[in-house]
């Protein structure tokens, strides 16, 4: 079964969990088997009670009469000889032995919930975690929807199945074997008849369950693009209703919403026809035995007790196995969400496709681009062609292009946030496919365009990633130009930010990220448009603090206003993913045509 096949690896990380579990179920279905054999010396002893054979003979005589196990002697001798004190005896340890049943069921529900429950918790650890260690192209070209999707819902979906496999399931199948080998005790002909059904049985489940599994994978695929099209109307509500796009947004909900019903619906059939298939094969067998069972009786082959108490017997195994087809549909539906599951944590995380081990110290010589060349996975052309380009240390150089020139892709080279297609990235030398990423990353700053903040308190945000104490948060806020805003706040550095930084304005926000990228006291410092929301004044301000920060330090800046460009030591002018003219402001306007183009209509004054 590949529901199993999925699951079982998981559990087995909890060998003793598992196993106390198991254990427990049996002794509960134990107590069960033992009560439904009880139940034949109890009914001879009640129909032939006025008789003057003691309790003793008549029990020895049960015995003589069925082949294989024996009710114990030392139990026999401990019942009164009396036949009504005899039953009262009986049922007194029948009352005992459903205490003890009941105790080792609830173990067995307890242990079941706690080692599905843990497991399903490690999935979801598991998965985000490898989320996060993704190479980042990989995570654009799945969309957040869908790593959050298989994160949240997948895990879920795939809880079902564990609890079903290790509470429900283990249960079931447990007392029904117990209550099926009291069948066998009582008369193994009847049984055997039984067991032919069991084949058909099989064979119904399988091709339901293929057919669930399927339905399940395709639902759930659904609900990622539900997840998608809600999300991206939600957090951009501000969109949405300034463009007065609700009907739009209702209709792009609908059309996701209903897709994902079309294939819930589709499973509908499969699990619905289960049940009843069952209860319509088990009614037959029953017919089949009571007509073989007559004839065994008026042939004089059969006593009537025994048919009776065997019939009792399978009626109380299919009882307990008669949910194991639905349980057994919850885990082959569980199989899809296992199968997604697996397959994004098969995705090579970055370490495995950074197999640079080298170590690089602080940066202190120059930064080199040669002959890089990058496309993004399923474009149709490039969006950085044969950049060559070097950087000082310590240099201060600003980018400037046409929007979708390659001027954040060129930078996010550099902390590896992609690998060139072709060429290398070097710095001081050493080629950035070769070292290690995290001592490559701890040394860059990076602030960017669209700033994101975290919900947690402002100190959390600019600490964000290192263990950082309140002076230093304070200075590199300070720097920033943030504590201004910050202690006018209730809370201070301890008030709450709003999912995404929601609860404050867009230069606040600017300002956070500005902090924590100078937090890190890196050797590279990287601004794509970081001060795009901020006002004039406070650039200028901060545009001064910069200048003193980055003594020591390389700076490389993608830039939309004039101050910031004349701030730099050089200037990089990209078009269409290639570096067109590198130079000074001046240099660059008596003979670059897209710098002076840029400079009419893009470049904004300081």
């Amino acid at each position: 079964m590949d529901g199993l096949r999925h699951l079982l690896p998981r559990l087995l990380r909890h060998p003793w969990l598992l196993a106390g579990s198991v254990i427990c179920a049996i002794f509960s279905a134990g107590g069960l088997g033992v009560g439904l054999i009880s139940l034949g010396p109890l009914l001879r002893i009640i129909l032939e009670g006025r008789s003057k054979e003691s309790v003793t003979q008549l029990i020895q005589e049960y015995n003589a009469s069925r082949s294989g196990f024996d009710i114990p002697e030392s139990l026999v001798n401990l019942l009164p000889a009396d036949p009504f004190h005899a039953v009262v005896a009986i049922m007194v340890g029948l009352g005992l032995l459903t205490v003890f049943g009941a105790t080792a069921n609830f173990l067995h529900q307890f242990l079941a919930l706690e080692i599905s429950n843990r497991a399903v918790a490690e999935v979801r650890t598991d998965v985000f975690r490898h989320s996060l260690s993704m190479p980042l192209s990989e995570v654009q070209r799945r969309g957040a929807a869908e790593l959050v999707s298989r994160i949240n819902k997948d895990s879920m979906a795939l809880q079902g199945g564990m609890l079903a496999l290790t509470s429900k399931t283990v249960a079931q199948l447990t007392k029904g074997l117990a209550a099926f080998a009291a069948a066998v005790w009582f008369d193994w002909r009847l049984t055997i008849v039984a067991l032919l059904v069991a084949p058909i049985l099989a064979s119904i489940l399988r091709k339901l369950g293929r057919r669930i599994r399927r339905a399940t994978k395709a639902a759930l695929e659904a609900q990622e693009d539900l997840l998608r099209v809600s999300n991206e109307a939600i957090q951009g509500i501000r969109t949405v209703k300034t463009a007065t796009a609700e009907p739009m947004a209702a209709d792009r909900f609908d059309t996701a919403n209903d897709a994902v019903l079309r294939e819930e619906l589709r499973v509908r059939t499969a699990r619905a026809i289960a049940s009843p298939l069952i209860e319509m094969l088990a009614v037959f067998v029953l017919i089949g035995l009571a007509i073989l069972a007559a004839r065994q009786i008026l042939d004089g082959q059969m006593d009537f007790d025994s048919f009776m108490l065997s019939l009792a017997a399978l009626a109380v195994a299919g009882g307990s196995l008669k949910p194991l087809a639905g349980l057994v549909n919850d885990i082959q539906a569980s199989a899809a969400p296992a199968e997604r599951l697996e397959e994004l944590l098969a995705v090579p995380d970055e370490a495995a496709s950074a197999s640079g081990s080298a170590s690089i110290g602080r940066h202190a010589e120059s930064i080199r681009f040669d002959g890089v060349r990058y496309r993004y996975p399923g474009a149709e052309v490039d969006s950085l062609v044969d950049v060559d380009l070097e950087i000082a240390f310590g240099e201060h150089v600003a980018i400037v292009g046409p929007n979708g020139c390659g001027k954040t892709t060129l930078l996010g080279l550099l902390p590896r946030l992609f690998d060139p297609t072709d060429g290398t990235v070097a710095i001081d030398g050493n080629d950035l496919r070769n070292v290690r990423l995290p001592e490559l990353r701890r040394q860059i700053g990076v602030v960017t365009q669209e700033t994101v903040l975290f919900r947690g308190t402002i100190r959390e945000n600019i600490s964000f990633g290192l263990d950082a104490d309140d002076a230093a948060i304070r200075a590199a806020a300070e720097l920033a130009h943030a504590t201004e805003f910050i202690d006018a706040l209730p809370l201070g550095f301890d008030t709450m930010v709003a999912e995404l930084g929601t609860s404050l304005s867009g230069g606040q926000r600017q300002r956070i990220a500005i902090a924590r990228a100078l937090l890190r006291s890196p050797s590279m410092l990287i601004l794509d448009e970081a001060t795009s929301q901020i006002d004039a004044e406070s650039e200028e301000q901060i545009n001064a603090a910069v200048a003193e920060f980055r003594a020591g330090r390389t700076l490389v800046v993608i830039a939309h206003r004039l101050s910031t460009v004349l701030a730099a030591d050089r200037i990089v002018v990209m078009e269409a993913g290639r570096i067109v003219d590198v130079g000074t402001h001046d240099e660059l306007l008596g003979r670059c045509d897209v710098y002076q183009r840029l400079a009419r209509t893009q470049l904004m004054p300081g």
